[in-house]
């Protein structure tokens, strides 16, 4: 009883928890933005390309 009242007085795991869904909601966030930078920078590139294709 003592180990089950002690583990429940710890709140080192609670916040690992806490801490680990933290950095995965920044990760979501990260990925998020770079995707949509990526669609946004490929477009003007794409077409960079394209003309570079006509020329040669």
């Amino acid at each position: 009883m003592k180990t089950l009242t002690r583990f429940a007085a710890c709140e080192a795991g609670a916040t690992a928890i806490e801490y680990s869904l933290i950095a995965a909601l920044i990760a979501v966030g990260i990925v998020s933005a770079v995707q949509g930078v990526g669609n946004e920078v490929k477009v003007p590139f794409e077409e960079a390309e394209a003309g570079l294709k006509k020329r040669h």
